[in-house]
């Protein structure tokens, strides 16, 4: 029997992917855990491995194409089993494609493809029998918190799927909340075009690029997590001149194993102690209730040429310094060649975000959904400030955490950041 390739689930929020490239053609030997091809979500552009040792006998789903999770994309098999197109399914193939291009593009015309289609992952989809349109989980989810009935939506995709441009365009023209006669009655009369932002024309100077999928996804990621979260921020300056003291003196240490010892190494350590004396800050929003983490997975930001993605450190609290060291500069490593697994882009319960390396004092940044607050880590430098009324030079930052305050009220936040400040500037060299 042939091996199914599905697409992955690369996040918790994430209900789609988009194939950007095959690595391997139909007829091609493939091994075990071997990149197959390479997809793209708002969280990740990775390459997604082989899950059997065989040969490609199919592609089912082809480059630029969207579909959901789990779906079948090819199929890995014996020699035999190759399955070759003949031209009239190349010519279904093309249209399937097209319409997911024009789809991606964010044209709302479907292409025509014929009614024995095979080869697209993507169907075509009709209302349901109690009037819901047919969506993807994260659709219905904006629409639970936003008190949305997606029904009332004039949906843009393939057969008229509501999308989470759809959506989200609904929300913003005031519409989301309207009672449902008076909804239907102005989503008819504003078609998915007409909700669109107006094109910018470029001068004659002007380089325009298309954006790439994972900048594109990660617009709307962020967009949504600022209409989600009431987004709250509180400012530390921290005195990090300890902690330097002991990375000059455990440097040579770590080296020989391999390790670099860096300051974000020390503050994960931190963070992970104070997440468990501050349970909310390591918590979620599922509709009316409060879901508290039990693990502590930490959320990594690893900035990357075009774009930025958050990989896991599972269980973050079973590791000391050394072993933070030896997770956080792995996964970042990965993360640039795209080789993170599916399981390392999900399921985070906090983030940490490092502006500072760039030189930034110190950012605001956005929280990552589903989660409820996130650190941010301004850049770490010696300046002159007071101690016992005279003037002296330590190596200070400013250390940010932006908070829902939905969930996280600001006394909250403030003793979770002054933990975090206390145990920094106080380190227990044992945990190294």
């Amino acid at each position: 029997m042939p091996t199914p390739v599905v697409m992955p689930q690369m996040g918790e929020s994430i209900a789609e992917g988009t194939i950007v490239r095959w690595i391997k053609k139909v007829g091609d030997q493939v091994e075990r855990d071997e990149p197959l091809f390479e997809i793209s979500t708002d969280k990740v552009d990775a390459e997604i491995p082989s899950p059997a040792a065989g040969v490609l006998t199919d592609i089912r789903v082809h480059e630029g194409e969207t579909v959901g999770v789990n779906t079948v994309v090819a199929e890995i098999g014996q020699a035999n089993d190759v399955r070759r197109a003949d031209p009239a399914e190349e010519g279904a193939s093309g249209a399937g494609s097209a319409a997911a291009k024009q789809q991606a593009d964010g044209q709302t015309t479907p292409v025509p493809m014929p009614a024995d289609e095979t080869v697209s992952a993507i169907k075509t989809e009709q209302p349901s029998g109690n009037g819901r349109r047919r969506s993807s989980p994260l659709v219905r989810r904006i629409a639970k918190e936003h008190n949305v009935d997606i029904a009332q939506i004039a949906g843009s995709g393939i057969g008229g799927r509501v999308t989470k441009d759809d959506i989200l365009g609904f929300i913003e023209q005031g519409e989301g909340r309207l009672e449902p006669a008076a909804a239907s009655s102005r989503a008819s009369a504003a078609p998915a075009q007409a909700r669109a932002p107006q094109t910018v024309r470029p001068s004659g100077a002007d380089r325009v690029e298309k954006m790439s999928v994972m900048r594109r996804k990660i617009a709307e990621h962020m967009v949504l997590s600022t209409r989600t979260s009431a987004h709250v921020y509180s400012v530390f300056h921290v005195n990090f001149s300890e902690i330097d003291k002991l990375r000059q003196q455990k440097k040579a240490e770590y080296e020989a194993v391999g390790a670099k010892l860096t300051y974000m190494a020390f503050i994960a350590r931190v963070v992970v102690e104070a997440l468990h004396h501050h349970p909310t800050i390591n918590a979620s929003i599922d509709g009316d209730n409060v879901v508290y983490k039990k693990d502590i997975n930490l959320g990594i930001a690893v900035a990357l040429d075009d774009g930025l993605i958050v990989p896991v450190i599972r269980n973050a609290d079973e590791k000391n310094v050394l072993g933070l060291s030896r997770a956080i500069a792995d996964v970042a490593e990965r993360a640039r060649a795209k080789r993170l697994n599916p399981d390392e882009v999900h399921d985070g319960t906090f983030t940490i975000t490092n502006p500072g390396q760039f030189g930034a004092q110190f950012g605001m940044p956005i929280i990552n959904q589903p989660q409820v607050a996130i650190l941010g880590i301004g850049t770490i430098e010696k300046r002159p400030v007071v101690i016992a009324d005279a003037i002296g030079i330590r190596t200070m930052a400013y250390l940010t955490l932006g908070y829902d305050h939905r969930l996280v009220d600001g006394a909250v936040a403030d003793q979770f950041m002054a933990d975090v400040k206390r145990r920094l500037e106080c380190f227990d060299a044992n945990d190294c």
